[in-house]
């Protein structure tokens, strides 16, 4: 449990002095959170390593299929800031990661498998996980475009700070973020089917379709900007909803039965 509450304090931290700097006319100094960043992230990642690689297999657990994620997108947040201004969203990316590290600490949750002995599910879960990770980034820079647009519409807006990275900018890295994650999910829809026999069993069956329903949005919207120029609040909208029917699919059902009747 001691590793678990430092873990959490390095996240709290980064994330309360992050916040503290949004008002700041300079914005916060990326090279500044570095040292409690990859101390959180590390003891993350012994955290997971801990949990998920047990004796008598792999605990993919909800809980720890969700830390994992929220591990990769703070992560590659972090490594993102060092390039661009990605202020606005770390707060909100590392305070999801203290919380779940705190749900993983006092809601023990165990899902065993053993992947280590199935190559073909081993690269199913994990483009699954990289096609989950690179688009929940990509609904976090959907939402901070919004709030870019949103400032250059409406000047007298409530602004942040005088260090937010330019429109066209944000603009380039969510659309190509889209088309990867795009790409990532095809490629885990593709495996599925062909490697798994139980994509339409009943307990799946739901998982499945709505993996469908947010393959067809994120697609439809990465081929509507590239054939026809799509952009704006459209194009956002139709992402956030991508990921929320995305978050369904994986963890909604497993929700329910590992953590409520579980």
């Amino acid at each position: 449990m001691f590793v678990e509450i430092v873990c959490i304090i390095a996240y709290l931290s980064v994330t309360a002095w992050l916040a503290s700097r949004l008002f700041h006319h300079q914005g916060p100094n990326p090279k500044l959170m570095a040292i409690p960043a990859f101390i959180a992230l590390t003891l993350h990642l012994f955290l997971l390593s801990e949990s998920i690689f047990l004796a008598p297999g792999q605990n993919m657990s909800m809980v720890n299929v969700a830390s994992l994620i929220a591990w990769l997108v703070t992560f590659t947040m972090t490594i993102a800031s060092f390039a661009f201004s990605t202020a606005i969203l770390m707060p909100v990316v590392f305070g999801f990661s203290a919380l779940v590290v705190f749900i993983g600490a006092v809601i023990p949750d165990v899902h065993m498998m053993q992947i280590a002995l199935q190559p073909k599910l081993l690269i199913h879960i994990t483009l699954a996980l990289f096609a989950y990770g690179c688009l929940s980034i990509t609904v976090l820079y959907g939402l901070q475009l919004s709030y870019i647009n949103l400032r250059l519409k409406h000047k007298k807006a409530p602004l942040l700070h005088s260090s937010l990275p330019p429109l066209m900018t944000v603009e380039t890295i969510f659309f190509k973020l889209l088309l990867a994650g795009s790409v990532l999910l095809t490629l885990s829809l593709i495996t599925g089917f062909v490697f798994l026999d139980n994509m339409w069993a009943k307990e799946q069956a739901h998982k499945t379709v709505l993996s469908v329903i947010a393959w067809l949005i994120f697609v439809v919207t990465a081929i509507g900007h590239h054939r026809w120029g799509w952009r704006g609040k459209p194009v956002i909208s139709a992402t956030i909803v991508g990921g929320f029917i995305l978050t369904l699919a994986y963890f909604g059902s497993r929700f329910v039965r590992e953590v409520l009747i579980g």
